[in-house]
């Protein structure tokens, strides 16, 4: 079961605000009462008003619940500046509020695999953060539909710039973080780039075709390897 979907049968079994123990949700689940303490402890972490504790139980004391929604990445996205801009505002409270919501959505994004040379830690980085850089969705969408080149001039997280042709290929969403997977001409190499830290994306006349090598899939395919 991936772990978006155990936490929010969690949320259903907690929901009637009665007192469950972690073994009962870890029997009913399949899992370990280990894996039911760690994702209580997220579940806490995120905002969910949840209260109890090891070894006594857990129970729910009311919460605002929706069903479950599945968002493209377009909604996704909107989603994600509304609440990088709110998370910016004046109010403290509505700043507060804006901060939990992030804190629950990436409790219940579907957790991915990231290799450690493009990986960094969410927490760290604000709200104000997430924003910036999504002005380039449209050039880089519309780059990977038309197969169109792109210049990027790209500023990594250690500081070091550099400008690069790319052949974009795939966009993804990594929980407030978009990154753009790309065939980079200058390092003849799959790179990834987070979109947050592109200084600019300019679109070029040239085309390119799927290559065998240099295609999405092969990329996919060099992961699995890996």
């Amino acid at each position: 079961m991936r772990r978006t979907d155990r936490l929010f049968d969690l949320l259903q079994i907690l929901r009637d605000g009665k007192l469950h123990t972690a073994q009962a949700m870890a029997d009913r689940l399949e899992v370990s009462v280990r894996t039911i303490y760690r994702d209580m402890e997220t579940l806490q972490a995120s905002g969910v008003p949840v209260e109890g504790e090891r070894g006594v139980g857990y129970m729910a004391t009311g919460a605002i619940t929706l069903p479950p929604l599945s968002l493209t990445p377009e909604e996704l996205e909107a989603l994600n500046l509304g609440i990088a801009i709110v998370s910016e505002a004046a109010d403290p409270d509505l700043a507060k509020s804006a901060h939990s919501l992030g804190q629950k959505l990436d409790a219940v994004l579907p957790e991915q695999v990231i290799s450690d040379a493009d990986s960094w830690k969410f927490a760290v980085y604000p709200f104000a953060d997430a924003a910036r850089g999504l002005g380039h969705m449209p050039t880089l969408r519309s780059a990977i539909k038309a197969r169109q080149k792109l210049t990027l001039s790209y500023q990594s997280i250690d500081k070091q710039k550099t400008t690069r042709t790319i052949r974009p290929l795939h966009m993804e969403y990594w929980g407030r973080v978009w990154t753009l997977t790309a065939w980079c001409d200058l390092r003849m190499a799959f790179r990834v780039f987070r979109i947050d830290l592109i200084q600019d994306a300019t679109a070029l006349p040239e085309l390119f075709e799927d290559e065998p090598g240099k295609r999405f899939q092969d990329y996919l395919a060099v992961q699995d390897s890996t």
